[in-house]
């Protein structure tokens, strides 16, 4: 066990994802306290340095820094809820807890109108990974707050800020959920298609991931085209990309491969043709995705 520093953190929540955390801090040498409903989560923890709080204000008043990680954001303010002004004025909550930027943002007034410093987070690594620079974790609140307890953030993995809205951990949280389930399906749909010809999955597997890599590196010129609010075809335009949605489902349907996933990608292509952008670049269907339901 590592000596511990005098830079002190609690950890509020056990669960597997609250235990990797605490068991990061603990080998970075930080004095650690932690408090669970279900202490008994909190033996190995005990048994490698840390302090089990017999209370949550214990646990909260033991560190100038306190990490929550709960099932959801109603967990935390019920928990939370159970203090006293004085038992949150002054220390700084960082609420690792997943959920929508609406409930960050208004965990961040309720917190603030009880002395707290907030800032809301969200954790882009499974447990494992946790205390490895690829265990990337979101921070999103007050710059000072954040830049203040770094030094001892660092011991989760990256911690990476992306700015004062409260809510910004939460939406990039989610946005990357899109990202991956979408880069997934479509992974899936490829691989029923080359599965109807014998091909199996581990052999199409590095072809799908090269071609996903290749798109990648479309992502920052795109971005540019979305942010001017323009754009020229200067690789495929629109009712081209139309054309070949038409074949992904037309060869789907004939291999007996659900088709629905194409389907959407043309619905959404043809929407945007008929109000005139055939001519235009792929990323001018942000204006499809901007709005609720294809309104």
């Amino acid at each position: 066990m590592n000596r511990t520093t005098e830079t002190s953190v609690t950890v509020i929540g056990l669960g597997l994802m609250g235990r990797a955390l605490a068991a990061a801090f603990l080998k970075a040498g930080h004095a650690t306290t932690v408090w669970n409903r279900t202490s008994s989560k909190a033996g190995p923890l005990v048994a490698e340095g840390a302090r089990l709080a017999p209370t949550v204000g214990d646990a909260v008043k033991a560190s100038p820094l306190t990490i929550i990680c709960l099932t959801d954001y109603p967990a935390v303010r019920e928990l939370l809820e159970l203090l006293d002004a004085s038992e949150l004025a002054g220390t700084t909550l960082i609420n690792l807890t997943s959920g929508d930027s609406a409930q960050a943002r208004d965990t961040a007034r309720w917190a603030g109108q009880r002395g707290a410093r907030y800032l809301d987070g969200a954790i882009m690594a499974v447990p494992p990974a946790i205390g490895t620079a690829e265990a990337v974790i979101l921070h999103s609140g007050p710059r000072p707050d954040f830049d203040a307890h770094k030094p001892v953030l660092d011991a989760l993995g990256t911690a990476t800020y992306l700015g004062e809205d409260p809510g910004l951990a939460s939406l990039y949280d989610v946005a990357g959920l899109a990202m991956m389930w979408s880069v997934l399906n479509a992974w899936l749909q490829g691989t029923a298609l080359v599965a109807t010809a014998g091909v199996d999955a581990a052999t199409y597997a590095p072809f799908a991931r090269q071609l996903a890599a290749g798109v990648a590196e479309w992502l920052p010129g795109y971005a540019e085209q979305i942010d001017r609010g323009s754009f020229p075809a200067e690789v495929s335009a629109l009712e081209t990309d139309a054309r070949a949605m038409e074949h992904l489902i037309a060869e789907s349907e004939a291999a007996g491969v659900n088709a629905e996933l194409p389907k959407l990608f043309k619905a959404m292509a043809d929407r945007a043709i008929a109000a005139g952008h055939g001519g235009e670049q792929y990323p001018v269907l942000i204006e499809e995705f901007s709005r609720p339901g294809g309104d």
